[in-house]
């Protein structure tokens, strides 16, 4: 069952790659506004489910699937994570996150570290690709900054995501996501 969740992982990464290029290709040509709001929206919704809605699903659960079925909505569903992604040039952590809880019906711990996975090579892809049509990267040494501080603060909130109980995990992933939504919308 492994190599089945290692082999959909790749087809969904591969999906959302091609669709990354594609959609940051389309989100060039609209106003910046749009593409913000948009995850403004994504976040806060995000975040809204996961306190309401929170994630339990089992292994055993995800199993049950056939092999098909879970290739065919990794494609579409990496498909629909690469375009979102592509859109507003992120990695698309939180999408990816409630599409493999909701729709592919991964347990939440499964899911984070899958998403994460994907995310860095989206995360780069979008970034390359919106550097490319921009022509310029501005202000590298934030950059540079907040890739330092993530890579230092992953360390930490994933020792203390691995202690605590899936109910606790997505209250406060919902919270997080929820404050950082509603931040963001009081900043801009």
């Amino acid at each position: 069952h492994k190599n089945l969740d290692i082999r959909n992982g790749l087809v969904m990464m591969a999906s959302v790659l091609i669709f990354t290029v594609l959609a940051s290709w389309l989100s060039s040509y609209l106003p910046d506004t749009t593409v913000g709001a948009f995850a403004t929206f994504m976040t806060l919704f995000t975040g809204l489910k996961f306190i309401f809605r929170p994630v339990l699903t089992t292994k055993d659960s995800m199993e049950n699937v056939s092999r098909r079925k879970r290739f065919w909505q990794s494609v579409i569903c990496g498909a629909v994570i690469g375009s979102i992604c592509g859109f507003v040039g992120a990695g698309g952590g939180m999408i990816m996150l409630l599409i493999l809880t909701s729709v592919l019906g991964y347990e939440l711990k499964t899911a984070v570290g899958t998403s994460v996975f994907i995310m860095t090579f989206t995360a780069l892809t979008g970034a390359a690709s919106h550097f490319t049509m921009r022509g310029e990267i501005a202000h590298p040494e934030y950059l540079f900054v907040c890739a330092i501080s993530t890579l230092i603060f992953a360390q930490f909130a994933a020792k203390i995501a691995n202690r605590v109980s899936p109910k606790i995990l997505n209250r406060s992933t919902g919270i997080l996501l929820t404050t950082l939504g509603i931040l963001i919308v009081v900043v801009t």
